[in-house]
């Protein structure tokens, strides 16, 4: 039911349904129809004060089934099958279609048609440019700065995080000790408080930190990246695989650090990550504040006018989630601490997460 409540809180943001199924994993098709159920349960969002249970009843009453629509073949994975799977044909693509939707399918002609329409988009590049406020560019640069330690002389690689923002190409920076979810997290938040407000769009790589599973059209975003994303109420939509220009604004934002930055500091020797963020946070802004060659204004200038989403009270804490039966004293246990819950949930298992700083349960949502 979480997936459900987060494509309603996307497409109450104005998400596409294609959007919001790269976001989540999930086909846009999927999005559509669970949408089309929302609208005739007469629900929106916010969603009322209902549980899980009561949201399934509304959205999948009975047994009614799927009103009769045609439903559209899996052009993405049609044609990787058609570029990769030896002996494989269009032909035998329709007739696994037509067996997957025995009712109201394509004819194989019109299958035919569809396809090679498809096919006329996908080497189409169109220059879009950025809203102010819209997106937010984020990746690791390529060099790392070594950090040494004092009392063994060992160097080790800082990574170091990028984010730019796609409307005025403010640039942040940061070293961080390695590219895990924690820090990769641990940027954005950073990120986000150093330009004073969050994009409504966050457009990542597919490094491990941010996309489990790698995709095309629909990566699956690891689940501690869609957490936070939901607590800044913001949308992740990974740039595609091997599509650069869906990352430009990332590779030139990257590009302009490893020449005003790492390329300034490159002689400099940094025993802590302290040391090295306070000369690269020296090094940024004076690139923000640079002005532009060819228009008035600098990065700073443009960034001021960005109108972003305002920062919550609290930055974000990654937390771990898990499960835990509830005790016949109604008490559940958590590292080796005891927390209670209403009695009435007396052998229920319940979701827990947990943070440095605090303990939440879920019962059903």
């Amino acid at each position: 039911m979480r997936h459900i409540r987060e494509i309603l809180r996307l497409h109450h943001a104005g998400q596409t349904d294609r959007a919001i199924g790269r976001s989540l994993g999930v086909h846009h098709t999927t999005v559509g129809d669970l949408l089309k159920r929302v609208q005739a349960a007469e629900l929106s969002w916010p969603l009322p004060d209902i549980g899980d249970a009561e949201l399934e009843r509304r959205l999948y009453p009975g047994n009614q089934g799927r009103p009769r629509t045609r439903p559209e073949p899996d052009w993405p994975r049609i044609h990787q099958d058609l570029r990769t799977t030896k002996g494989m044909t269009l032909e035998l693509a329709w007739l696994e279609y037509q067996r997957e939707h025995p009712d109201g399918a394509l004819q194989y002609s019109q299958f035919c048609v569809h396809y090679h329409r498809w096919c006329k988009r996908l080497d189409v590049v169109l220059r879009q440019p950025h809203q102010p406020g819209d997106k937010v560019f984020v990746d690791y640069a390529g060099p790392t700065v070594p950090v040494i330690d004092r009392d063994t002389g060992e160097t080790h690689p800082a990574q170091i995080f990028v984010a730019v923002l796609g409307y005025s190409h403010y640039v942040f920076a940061e070293a961080h000790p390695d590219q895990s979810v924690s820090s990769w997290i641990q940027g954005h938040v950073h990120a986000f408080q150093a330009f004073g407000g969050v994009p409504a769009c966050v457009v990542p790589d597919n490094l491990k930190a941010a996309v489990q599973q790698p995709h095309p059209y629909e990566p699956y975003l690891h689940p501690s990246y869609l957490e936070m994303a939901q607590y800044y109420d913001t949308v992740i939509v990974p740039a595609r695989v091997r599509k650069p220009t869906h990352k430009a604004p990332a590779e030139t934002g990257v590009q302009l650090v490893e020449r005003w930055v790492l390329a300034v500091l490159r002689k400099r020797q940094f025993f802590t990550l302290a040391e090295l963020n306070a000369a690269i946070a020296d090094c940024v802004a004076w690139l923000n504040a640079r002005p532009f060659q060819k228009w008035e204004g600098c990065r700073a200038t443009l960034k001021a006018a960005e109108p972003l989403q305002p920062l919550p009270i609290h930055p974000f804490e990654p937390g771990a989630w898990t499960q835990a039966r509830v005790h016949p004293d109604y008490h559940i246990q958590v590292d080796s601490r005891y927390y209670s819950v209403p009695y009435y949930l007396v052998g229920e298992t319940v979701e827990v997460r947990t943070t440095a700083h605090t303990v939440e349960i879920f019962h059903q949502g």
